[in-house]
């Protein structure tokens, strides 16, 4: 998947976009991890019950320009990309999602584009 300045997660009606006002010590504090080339990058699970089961993960990686990112739910692994939509217990992971999602746009990192 290639870097975009706004996308939607796979099953998922709502678009986003990197917010204007995103700060990298912002990124640090919420959890995203730099690598050496200068990307962030956020890992989480998407079982409510414990973050350290194996079980779907999302997954959001921003470019070191913090002009690009892509977004997405995958499995255990992280290798294969999942529609949680369609998924067992979807309506679990589709309410971790939400807060994941609410908890960037409020630390104004993520922007909804309706």
């Amino acid at each position: 998947m290639a870097y975009v300045e706004q996308l939607k997660i796979k099953g998922d009606t709502r678009t986003y976009k990197l917010s204007a006002d995103i700060k990298k010590y912002t990124l640090r504090d919420v959890g995203f991890v730099e690598s050496k080339s200068g990307k962030f990058q956020l890992e989480r699970s998407l079982d409510p019950n414990s973050p350290f089961n194996k079980g779907l993960k999302f997954k959001l990686v921003i470019t070191a320009s913090l002009k690009a990112f892509k977004m997405l739910t995958t499995s255990a692994n992280g290798l294969n990309e999942v529609n949680i939509y369609k998924s067992v217990d979807a309506d679990t992971h589709i309410e971790q999602l939400n807060y994941i999602l609410e908890q960037l746009e409020q630390r104004q990192i993520l922007e909804k584009i309706d």
